[in-house]
């Protein structure tokens, strides 16, 4: 199941009964997905079960179905993860639905279960794999006879009828349950190593700590188990180290977003690295010896770092989930950020954004309208709640000059209102004074 440059990690999420989600709501992944709405609206609640479902992979022990206090997402009690609303009863269960390229998906049930005397814990209802056009639900109180069945009855790619004169039995593997036929577990196809490659995605959260005099040495390889920021500082110096020419594309990117023109990493000792930065947004003769530490510079480089570092770190294939990229960002570099996420998709990164920036949207605008990339990549989502803080998603259309179709995006209105407002006050100001 190797991926190639073409295909896309994730097709599509589906959720119902988890958190604001009454209903069953979804999101279908492109290139450059777009989530969009105003606070509290569900954006980052939609992402949370992928990133329960990484931080649970990642994870070197067995948490039970989900690890709900992690590096990625933290919850405290089960409860917090199903649906409910004042005058209604919670939720008993949640169902995430995650859809894998080649028409492959996976259809998780959780339910809330109450032992006496002990808190509600979470437990693994059933498990769906999804396969072409055949869906084989899984339980873990089948019979032996049941799961024979369902087995025969898949497509050809997927049998292994050949071995069902063996005993069977359903095991639980994290989040999801296989077949288990005489002490190995062949079916589906082995799917913890296939879950592995498309759920190791790389997460830059909204909250990117401040800026440090030297940060942590990591170890770097294919995969960047929790935080991404955490490795920013060690992915740096190994680029600087090697030589790599994205430590040169590095520095033109923060060039363009007009924040730095050089940024470089090395170890201070065995175990922190410091970042230095050019002072200056522009080189100049000399400017090679005029670096300060990343802690004297503008917030908004410390901040936007870790966004640039994925986005040119990530491998084509891989998934990036970006929360408010434009945090502590000018404007103009809002817009201009937009040229970075274009770039990372062309080269065959899938990209997600959480934001409230009118300006990065614009910005992809541009990138459509001009012929950068094609609208049929971009998907855009708005999220809003109703009158019982139940969660709506809807879709938006990008057409091939840029520009949006029926979509309730209202930061214009909002800039629009905030204008008409102080117009009024200015001529009230005016008038007075006269």
């Amino acid at each position: 199941m190797r991926r190639t440059e073409q295909e896309l990690p994730l097709s599509y999420l589906r959720v119902e009964g988890f958190k604001l989600f009454k209903k069953r709501q979804e999101v279908s992944f492109s290139r450059l997905t777009l989530l969009a709405g105003a606070n509290s609206s569900g954006k980052s609640s939609l992402m949370q079960p992928l990133l329960l479902f990484k931080q649970t992979l990642e994870v070197p022990f067995d948490p039970g179905p989900l690890f709900l206090n992690g590096p990625n997402v933290s919850f405290s009690d089960v409860k917090q993860l199903f649906w409910h609303a004042a005058g209604e009863p919670r939720s008993q269960q949640f169902v995430v639905e995650v859809g894998f390229h080649r028409e492959l998906g996976l259809r998780t049930r959780f339910r809330r279960r109450k032992r006496r005397g002990r808190k509600e814990e979470l437990e693994l209802g059933s498990c769906t794999w999804i396969l072409g056009q055949y869906e084989a639900e899984l339980r873990e109180d089948m019979g032996s006879g049941e799961i024979k069945s369902l087995i025969k009855a898949s497509p050809r790619p997927y049998r292994i009828t050949e071995t069902l004169t063996q005993q069977v039995s359903i095991v639980r593997n994290r989040f999801f349950l296989q077949v288990q036929v005489g002490g190995v577990l062949p079916w589906p196809f082995l799917p913890w190593g296939f879950l592995q490659k498309t759920l190791f995605f790389i997460h830059v959260s909204g909250l990117r700590g401040n800026p440090r005099r030297t940060y942590p040495q990591t170890a770097i390889g294919e995969t960047f188990p929790g935080l991404f920021q955490d490795y920013v500082a060690s992915v740096i110096a190994q680029w600087h180290e090697k030589k790599d020419p994205r430590i040169d594309q590095l520095g033109e990117h923060l060039r363009t977003l007009g924040l730095t023109w050089k940024v470089e990493a090395r170890p201070v000792d065995s175990s922190n690295v410091e970042i230095r930065v050019g002072r200056l947004p522009e080189g100049k003769r000399g400017g090679a010896r005029d670096l300060v530490n990343i802690a004297d510079v503008g917030f908004g480089v410390s901040q936007v770092m870790p966004v640039v570092v994925a986005l040119l770190a990530a491998p084509p294939g891989t998934m990036v989930y970006l929360e408010q990229p434009e945090i502590h960002l000018h404007p103009r570099a809002q817009f201009r950020l937009a040229d970075l996420l274009g770039e990372a998709v062309r080269r065959g990164v899938q990209v997600v954004v959480e934001t409230h920036s009118e300006l990065l949207l614009l910005g992809i605008q541009k990138l459509v309208a001009s012929g950068t990339i094609p609208s049929s990549w971009v998907k855009l989502y708005w999220f809003q709640r109703d009158e019982k803080g139940a969660g709506k998603i809807f879709p938006g259309e990008l057409r091939e000059d840029g520009s949006f179709g029926e979509w309730p995006v209202d930061f214009s209105e909002v800039a629009m209102e905030a204008m008409r407002a102080y117009i009024q006050a200015a001529a009230h100001f005016s008038k007075a004074s006269n």
